[in-house]
């Protein structure tokens, strides 16, 4: 029930950066209205994390579970928000709400950028996250890798893309590319235990004998690298698969090679050495190039959002404000911002990936989303309760619109169905639980289950 001084805020997005915004703002007493792209909540927390990681993902539902059973939250799912969308950005501000988060995501890819990027056999890291994952429109698209795959990365989104190749592809080999050396690598130690059984420690450690030389030149020692690098294969998990995992260091890929058919056959790789920048160090190409034969690739090369949304972009990001107000958390950084205009969109703000893209996980959008709840409480200070519409009138604004539009929102009880139908299909061949990979398949049981 809206008292007094509650507010009706919508909250684009239910990954963990705008699921933490409403969690906060609704304990506050405010009317909440979650909006999400996908029919089922959660984000990254549903579609990036490794699906065997059955513990983690758990408890984040629980928690997003019990958000939604609040009174004063609202949920609606399969609503797109985006030109040509079910609502655009200016039909979602007119709605009547005191503000709009928009928590959603970085859903725009980088181009990869290298000579042959559009051969058969080059995929993003996102999409194979994505397949792995089970999302609509990428859980039932083949992805064919091939014997041996080539990972551009050193980060646990590389180890996470090994994990599935290794234990579910079962491929051949599977090649880390690695711009810098061995001591840069950004992986969890913690996430290397799930491939280390099938780690070809020989060839590791003829790699880093290869790069030796360019190692002492800034002041690192080979074999202590290499002892830490392997001391970390520890408490594997057990080996499924006799897959080879091996890492290529310092070494950028320039040009994809492929066949007559624009398949991938390999790589043109060019030697890197090690430049002191700081206290780290920096990649230099060194204009020597070789071929490393491989029948894939997958780039992690980071995200950026999707300028279609109809928010004030520039450059792969959406624009905040530059105008800091030395607070903590600065103001600032979460108000989006109108550059033609010279000021800041009022009631609008931004969190999580949509905010900074490929800025953490989980942990870090959560944070962004406190932070952001913080920003938004101090706005709302600011404002009358009840100067806006009152949750009935927004919410039968919404109703209408979306009718208009053709649209299908999903709510609780639509979830609750969903859910009671997935776990009839539970054991059945997928990594951890069981998902349907097809929003049309998934609006139907929801729509059977309310009949």
């Amino acid at each position: 029930m809206s008292t007094p001084t509650s507010h009706v805020i919508i909250v684009a997005g239910a990954g963990p950066a705008g699921m933490a915004v409403a969690s906060s703002l609704a304990k506050a007493g405010h009317e909440i209205i979650i909006l999400n792209r996908d029919i089922k909540f959660g984000g990254l927390a549903e579609y990036g994390i490794f699906p065997a990681k059955l513990k983690l993902r758990g408890g984040l539902k629980k928690q997003y579970w019990e958000l939604l059973e609040r009174s004063n939250v609202h949920y609606f799912g399969n609503v797109a928000i985006g030109n040509g969308k079910d609502l655009t950005v200016e039909e979602v501000r007119s709605l009547g709400a005191s503000a709009v988060v928009f928590s959603i995501g970085a859903q725009g890819t980088k181009a990869i950028g290298v000579e042959g990027d559009s051969a058969k056999g080059v995929f993003h890291a996102k999409d194979v996250v994505y397949h792995f994952n089970r999302l609509p429109g990428f859980g039932d698209r083949p992805f064919e890798m091939g014997k041996h795959v080539a990972v551009i990365g050193a980060g646990d989104v590389m180890v996470d893309i090994s994990h599935w190749l290794i234990r579910y592809k079962k491929v051949e080999r599977v090649t880390a590319i690695v711009r810098r050396g061995p001591a840069e690598r950004k992986y969890n130690p913690k996430e290397i235990r799930m491939v280390c059984a099938n780690m070809d420690v020989e060839g590791i450690a003829n790699e880093v004998a290869r790069i030796k030389d360019r190692l002492v030149t800034v002041g690192q020692n080979a074999d202590e690298i290499l002892k830490g690098l392997t001391d970390e294969f520890t408490k594997c998990e057990p080996k499924v698969s006799e897959t080879k995992m091996g890492f290529k260091f310092l070494a950028s890929p320039k040009r994809i090679l492929v066949d007559g058919n624009n398949r991938v056959r390999g790589l043109e790789m060019e030697d890197n050495k090690l430049d002191p920048k700081g206290e780290d160090t920096v990649a230099v190409g060194l204009k020597q190039y070789y071929e490393f034969p491989c029948d894939s690739v997958v780039f992690a090369v980071g995200d950026k959002v999707d300028e279609t949304v109809g928010l004030p972009y520039k450059s792969g990001l959406f624009v905040t404000n530059p105008n800091k107000t030395g607070n903590d958390p600065d103001d600032a950084l979460f108000q989006a911002y109108d550059e033609t205009a010279g000021k800041v969109v009022d009631g609008v703000f931004l969190a999580g990936w949509a905010r900074k893209a490929s800025e953490g996980l989980v942990g870090i959008a959560k944070r962004d989303g406190d932070w952001c709840a913080e920003v938004v409480t101090k706005y709302l200070s600011t404002k009358t309760p009840g100067s806006h519409s009152g949750t009935k009138i927004v919410l039968d604004k919404l109703a209408s619109t979306l009718t208009a539009h053709k649209s299908h929102p999903v709510d609780l009880a639509g979830l609750r169905i969903l859910e009671s139908n997935e776990k009839t299909h539970w054991g059945e061949d997928c990594i951890g639980e069981f998902k349907f990979t097809n929003n049309q398949e998934m609006l139907k049981l929801i729509e059977s289950g309310k009949a």
